[in-house]
C-alpha cells in the first residue's frame, strides 16, 4: 500500500466521500463520560490533544483528489491544521441529565464534517455546577472504522502514544509519482486476478448472493427514507452476565446482542400489527485483527444474518447460533470488494443515494465491538462509560452499536425520531430480552 493513499479495503464499502450524499454523514463517534467527581477543563483537554493527536498522523491529515490516472484520492497532511478547528465545548444539558446529553452526541455526530480538513471533531460538555463531564468524539468513516475509532481512543487515553520524530508537515505526494505508483498498482492487481477472483466470488457468498437472484426482504415500517435527525438511547448489562449466557448456549456475545436487538424489534413490529417471518441484520466483518493509530483506514465487509421472528428468546438464540456458525466459515470481509465496486459504479450513476433509500436487502445494523477491559483515564480522570454511535443515511430507521467496556455492555439504539417515536418502549424490550435471556 502506499503511504496516504485510500487503498482498496479503506474504500470497499465506504468509497470515500463521493457517496456520502444522503440524510446523514457516515460519522462514527463515543461519548466518554467521567466519574461524577469530574472531568478535565476545556484547557486540560486542549493541552492534551495538542500533545496526542500528532501522534495519530490521520487526525492531522485531509483527503485530496488526484489527476485523473493517479489513482484514488490520497491523505496529505493539512498545513493549516488548527486544533482548535475541531475542539468546541458545550454546557452539561439540564434537565435531562444523561439523556439530554446523548441528544447533544446526536446533534453532533449527524453534523457534516468540513471535508477540506481532517475529518474528525471533539467537544467537551461539563457542567460547572454538579461537576459532570463527558468528551463526545466524532469521526467520519472513511477516517477508521470501528477498530481503528478503539485505536484512536486507546492513543488519545492516558498516557498516550510516544511522540513522533517525523516533520510536520510532509510534503503531499507529486502528481508523476501517484501516477507511477498507480500504474504499479494496476500491474499488481493484474498479477493477482485470480486470487482477487476467487476472493470476489467468496465475498458473493458473504452477502448471500449466489447464482440466483437476491432474495429481498418483507417490507416494514422501520425501512423508509431517513430524516436529518437521530435519537439515542443506551441499555447496559454486565458483560459477564452475556459471556455465561453466550457459553451456557454454545454461541458467543454477539450472538446473544443479534438475539436480544431482533427480540425488542419483534415486539416493536408485532405492537405495530407487523408480523415479517424474518428480520434480515446486516453485521460488520472486520479483515483485520487490530488497527493501530498509525494504520487506521477502513477494512470491513458486512453478513447479513436473516433471524427467524421467533418468539421464544431461547430459540431464536439457537437459531442464530447455527447461522452465525456457518457464516464464519467464509472468508473474513471478502464482501469488501463486490460492495465497493457496487456502491462505486452508483455512486458515477447519481444511483447511490436512491439506492440506499429504498433497499431491500437488510431491516437494520448491528455492531459489536470489544473495547478496553479495564477502565481508561484521561488527564488523570477516570472514564466510567464509553457510549457507541454511529449513523447511516438510508431506510434503516433503527440501528443498534454495541461495545464493551471495564466489564460492562453498553447498546446504543439510534433511531429515527420520525420514525422511531416509541424509543422508550423499544429500549424497555431489549433490556428485558437481556434479562431473560441472562436468567434462563
Amino acid at each position: 500500500m502506499r503511504h496516504g493513499t485510500l487503498n482498496p479495503p479503506s474504500s470497499s464499502v465506504d468509497p470515500g466521500l463521493a457517496t456520502d450524499r444522503g440524510s446523514v454523514p457516515m460519522n462514527i463517534g463515543a461519548v466518554l463520560e467521567f466519574d461524577t467527581a469530574g472531568g478535565p477543563s476545556l484547557t486540560a483537554v486542549r493541552a492534551l490533544l495538542s500533545e496526542r493527536v500528532p501522534t495519530i498522523p490521520r487526525l492531522r491529515q485531509r483527503l485530496r483528489r488526484v489527476p485523473f490516472g493517479c489513482g484514488r484520492p490520497v491523505w496529505v497532511d493539512d498545513p493549516d491544521f488548527v486544533l482548535d478547528r475541531h475542539l468546541i465545548e458545550r454546557e452539561w444539558p439540564t434537565p435531562g441529565g444523561d439523556r439530554k446529553l446523548l441528544d447533544v452526541a446526536a446533534e453532533l455526530i449527524c453534523q457534516r464534517l468540513d471535508p477540506d480538513r481532517p475529518l474528525w471533531r471533539a467537544c467537551l460538555v461539563t457542567d460547572p455546577v454538579g461537576g459532570q463531564a463527558a468528551l463526545i468524539l466524532v469521526l467520519h468513516h472513511v477516517l477508521a472504522d470501528g477498530l481503528g475509532g478503539l485505536a484512536i481512543l486507546a492513543a488519545l487515553a492516558d498516557p498516550g502514544l510516544p511522540a513522533l520524530t517525523r516533520p510536520f508537515p510532509q510534503r503531499p505526494p507529486r502528481w508523476r509519482e501517484l501516477a507511477v505508483d498507480a500504474a504499479r498498482e494496476k500491474m499488481r492487481a493484474a498479477s493477482t486476478l485470480p486470487t482477487r477472483l476467487r476472493r470476489g466470488l467468496a465475498g458473493l457468498r458473504e452477502l448471500g448472493l449466489g447464482p440466483s437472484r437476491p432474495r429481498l426482504i418483507e417490507k416494514t415500517s422501520l425501512n423508509r427514507p431517513t430524516s436529518k435527525s437521530r435519537r439515542f438511547a443506551t441499555v447496559t448489562v454486565p458483560l459477564a452476565d452475556i459471556v455465561t449466557a453466550a457459553h451456557r448456549a454454545g454461541g458467543t456475545v454477539n450472538d446473544v446482542v443479534l438475539a436480544a436487538v431482533t427480540g425488542a424489534l419483534i415486539t416493536e413490529l408485532r405492537t405495530r400489527g407487523e408480523h415479517p417471518t424474518q428480520l434480515v441484520v446486516s453485521v460488520p466483518v472486520s479483515g483485520r485483527p487490530s488497527a493501530t493509530a498509525d494504520r487506521l483506514g477502513n477494512n470491513t465487509g458486512v453478513r447479513p444474518i436473516a433471524v427467524p421472528t421467533l418468539a421464544d428468546d431461547n430459540a431464536r438464540l439457537a437459531e442464530i447460533i447455527s447461522l452465525t456458525r456457518t457464516s464464519r466459515e467464509l472468508a473474513r470481509a471478502s464482501s469488501a470488494g463486490p460492495l465497493g465496486l457496487a456502491f462505486r459504479a452508483l455512486s458515477r450513476l447519481g444511483l447511490f443515494q436512491t439506492f440506499i433509500e429504498h433497499q431491500r436487502l437488510v431491516h437494520t445494523f448491528e455492531t459489536n465491538m470489544r473495547g478496553p477491559a479495564e477502565p481508561l483515564s484521561f488527564g488523570g480522570h477516570r472514564v466510567s462509560a464509553v457510549v457507541p454511535a454511529a449513523v447511516n443515511p438510508g431506510n434503516i430507521g433503527i440501528a443498534f452499536d454495541a461495545l464493551s467496556y471495564a466489564g460492562v455492555l453498553s447498546v446504543t439504539l439510534v433511531t429515527d425520531p420520525d420514525i422511531v417515536e416509541e424509543l422508550d418502549q423499544l429500549t424497555h424490550s431489549l433490556s428485558a430480552v437481556y434479562t431473560r435471556i441472562a436468567k434462563s
